[in-house]
């Protein structure tokens, strides 16, 4: 054996050996093998907070086999996932294995494909030490603010809780939720709707009140709305002015991480982690019939929306024989990423549009072929022509009110002929309009109010919780998942599977030290697949808030990955960022210790359960 590359999974192994033949042998690290011990800090923030590492448990066999493999190879290549945490890894194998940090022996894929795992090892690079401080500094750090602050819960409110950095933000941002949601008052409001329909036309259309000649009017209560309805019993309707006009509707930029598992929690029901996990085997490699192992899709980890010419020109072509030239645009589409987006990798994408999902179907589990499908559909249709829409608006009188109409047709189907984008909040199908003209005379089929109330804000989704995370720049794409997933499994947050019905709340609240029990409300609502913090969630981030403020700051967060990005771009030194948070955090860590109440170990009140009226304690 003359050369070793070493990777992370056993699946990549697999797949990076049927292109590279006899001459390598390729070996699983099985992730990281080196880390911090979970049992102690293991920082000496007196020493540079020089961070203790040791093999971990359970590792020291592989380990040997590892050492063993790399004393009989002429040359040792790593080539663990293009990323900071692959970066990292690549490090503690390099210094396990005593080899030299600055030899050429470092190789990144981008796919796992003959082209890309050719390309990675024709240039061999020296670890990027700035890619694995970036990493370091965010391991030490959560470590000690881990560290730091759990300590503190199991003494005031339970033993076994724990916080972080990024997790703790991602409970407030749900927290805070919650808390606009109990503290929301209804509004009534009112909207009048006429059922209509045109000379020499059966076909019934609807227009909702606007106000009338001096503007918008808005309905407050039931008297307002029957006096508007009464006038409107002998007025004649009439159309006063029809506006045609045309809607292009552009496809959806092709998947980050973050946009990736969005909309398969939209559309799929994924979870980010089981997002991910079926992302990370279409990456690796997946045995196709007929073909042997097989990358399907580029790296799962990037916020990049960079697209390699390449891959352009495949979808380009695809496209015009699938489809025919009408459904390409006048030229290809190149999308731009927002300002903070690390542009080391590819935007996701299938590594060849020739193979379709139905081609691979037969050869994926479930979970790889609805996600394949998802990243297929939508690569192919950020190449393709807008979808084109007729629209009409109306603006219709009835005595001195005005009502408007509005609807469409499609003109082109364009890219949604292949796939639209999911939403959060599903949007109200339009109808198109039948054909009017001013000073036309409309018939009312049927005209009524109806009573509403403004609703409160939505609890998250897994999807819009990533979105707003990555919109405030807390975390990073390769976070979300693994942050989601620790507060659900800490119970500090539970994922609904109802569609509607009553919720009790008890509120707990720290207030001067002690627990209190502040109030008990209901909501009812549809709560499929919505994210509700729990009464010991709730706690955790009321008294994490009052006493680790800059912690718990969203701002704060952002900051903090910023500066773990001017680290990896080798413009910062991760030891003096980790200084001047720690100074402080350090700080404010000793004066919450000094008024730290200690939690009681006698039964503490709730109440009374109001069904068999016995006391509640805890």
């Amino acid at each position: 054996m003359s050369k070793l590359v070493i990777v992370e999974s056993p699946a990549k192994a697999k797949t990076i050996k049927k292109y590279l033949g006899g001459d390598y042998e390729v070996i699983a690290s099985m992730g990281h093998v080196r880390d911090l011990p979970k049992a102690r800090l293991c920082v000496d923030v007196k020493n540079d907070f020089k961070p203790k590492y040791a093999i971990i448990k359970g590792k020291e066999k592989l380990v040997s086999e590892l050492k063993e493999a790399a004393e009989e190879a002429d040359t040792v290549y790593l080539a663990t996932d293009p990323d900071r945490e692959g970066e990292a890894i690549s490090w503690h194998l390099a210094y396990i294995l005593g080899l030299d940090e600055d030899y050429h022996n470092r190789v990144t894929f981008n796919e796992i494909t003959k082209t890309g795992i050719t390309e990675g090892m024709a240039h061999p690079r020296s670890i990027d030490q700035n890619l694995v401080n970036a990493q370091q500094a965010r391991r030490i750090l959560d470590r000690l603010v881990g560290y730091s602050l759990s300590p503190f819960l199991a003494k005031t409110i339970r033993r076994g809780l724990s916080a972080g950095r990024v997790q703790s933000v991602a409970l407030r941002i749900i927290v805070d939720r919650e808390e606009e949601i109990r503290k929301f008052k209804p509004e009534e409001y009112w909207s009048i709707d006429a059922r209509l329909t045109a000379e020499g036309s059966r076909s019934i259309f609807g227009a909702s009140f606007y106000g009338d000649k001096n503007g918008e009017i808005k309905i407050t209560n039931k008297e307002q709305s029957d006096k508007i309805l009464a006038d409107l019993e002998s007025a004649a309707f009439m159309v006063e002015s029809v506006k045609k006009g045309k809607k292009n509707k552009q496809p959806a930029p092709p998947f980050i991480t973050s946009t990736l598992q969005q909309e398969a929690s939209r559309k799929l029901g994924f979870q980010a982690k089981r997002t991910m996990k079926a992302a990370q085997e279409l990456y690796e490699g997946v045995d196709i019939e007929g073909m042997g192992a097989v990358g399907l899709i580029t790296y799962m980890r990037t916020d990049s929306l960079r697209i390699s010419e390449d891959a352009v020109q495949e979808a380009v072509q695809f496209i015009g024989e699938r489809w025919g030239k009408q459904y390409l645009p006048s030229k290809p589409r190149h999308y731009k990423a927002r300002a903070n987006a690390q542009d080391g990798h590819e935007a996701i994408r299938p590594t060849s549009v020739a193979l379709t999902p139905k081609d691979v179907e037969s050869s994926l589990t479930k979970d790889q072929y609805k996600l394949y499908k998802l990243i297929w559909e939508r690569f192919v249709a950020c190449q393709m022509a807008n979808c084109v829409l007729n629209t009409t608006q109306a603006v219709i009188t009835a005595g001195d009110y005005i009502f408007k109409a509005s609807g469409y047709n499609v003109a082109f189907d364009g890219y949604t002929v292949l796939y639209e984008e999911g939403r959060d909040v599903e949007e109200e199908k339009g109808k198109d309009l039948p054909k009017l003209e001013a000073g036309m005379s409309l018939k009312v089929r049927d005209l009524k109010g109806t009573q509403h109330f403004t609703q409160p804000p939505a609890r998250f989704t897994e999807a819009s919780l990533i979105k707003t995370l990555e919109e405030n720049g807390i975390g990073r794409p390769s976070t979300y998942a693994p942050t989601i997933s620790t507060i659900i499994t800490r119970g500090y947050v539970v994922k609904e599977n109802r569609e509607g019905g009553k919720r009790g709340y008890v509120q707990l609240k720290l207030e001067k030290g002690e627990i209190v029990r502040k109030e008990l409300s209901e909501h009812v609502g549809k709560e499929k697949n919505k994210l509700s913090p729990t009464d010991i969630g709730m706690l955790v981030t009321d008294y994490l808030d009052q006493q680790f403020t800059d912690v718990m700051d969203y701002n704060f967060t952002a900051m903090v990955e910023k500066e773990f990005d001017e680290i990896a771009e080798g413009d910062k030194s991760w030891v003096d960022m980790i200084r001047k948070f720690y100074e402080k955090f350090h700080s404010t860590v000793d004066r919450a210790l000094e008024s730290q109440p200690v939690r009681s170990s006698q039964p503490h009140l709730l109440g009374t359960d109001p069904k068999s009226g016995k006391p509640v304690y805890v």
